[in-house]
């Protein structure tokens, strides 16, 4: 499969622009509700964020800045910040060890998230899977502080964004991606990936606008 830099930080804002035009309307979209939501950071470990990993996604450095971006707005807003981090072992890993030539596992010298978006006060919770609920207390964590909708951002968007999104769809959560805070190998997995969401299963939105929304609650 081609990777391509389809998002640098020169033309993010500018090509993710571009995204939310090709997106189809849907007259179902859920309106933001910060004051309900959370924020859920998929995978943004170095083994899919640094050139020397063979799962190097070349367009996710660019969406670095806006992750942070969004987990500071979060916080100041006192909504939650939840971070996946996906580690396997031979026996939890299934069909992931089918379909890749090698597991990310726990102690692997790229599985740590990425310096500088943790803080004080946010959650990691381990997955082992695509799906973030998959065999996790994740919605259990989520029903305890009464989250409603989630805002999912990080990598990578056809892989455990989409996976993670459609499963809080199931739960009953409203689902937000952020379309300038995820990332895949190519424009047209993630445009692909945002288009099959937006029909039935989330609301593709800009950084600018959830940021904006924040600010109201903040």
């Amino acid at each position: 499969m081609q990777k391509e830099p389809y998002y640098t930080l020169e033309n993010i804002a500018a090509e993710a622009a571009r995204m939310a035009g090709e997106l189809p309307p849907n007259p179902r979209a859920a309106a933001l509700a910060p004051e309900r939501a959370a924020l859920l950071i998929i995978d943004m470990q170095d083994y899919f964020l640094r050139a020397e990993s063979r799962a190097f996604l070349p367009a996710a450095p660019a969406i670095i800045p806006n992750v942070r971006a969004l987990a500071a707005a979060f916080r100041r807003a006192g909504r939650p910040v939840c971070f996946t981090r996906h580690a396997n072992t031979l026996e939890n890993a299934g069909q992931m060890a089918a379909w890749w030539r090698e597991l990310l596992t726990d102690d692997h010298p790229l599985g740590a998230i990425a310096t500088g978006l943790l803080a004080a006060g946010d959650t990691v919770r381990v997955k082992s899977q695509y799906d973030a609920f998959l065999r996790t207390d994740l919605e259990k964590f989520l029903r305890r502080l009464r989250v409603e909708q989630l805002v999912i951002t990080g990598v990578a968007t056809h892989l455990c964004c989409e996976s993670t999104a459609r499963s809080a769809f199931s739960r009953g959560f409203a689902v937000f991606m952020a379309i300038d805070g995820t990332a895949t190998l190519n424009r047209e997995l993630h445009v692909g990936s945002l288009r099959a969401l937006a029909h039935g299963f989330a609301t593709p939105l800009l950084l600018s606008f959830i940021l904006a929304e924040l600010a109201r609650v903040s």
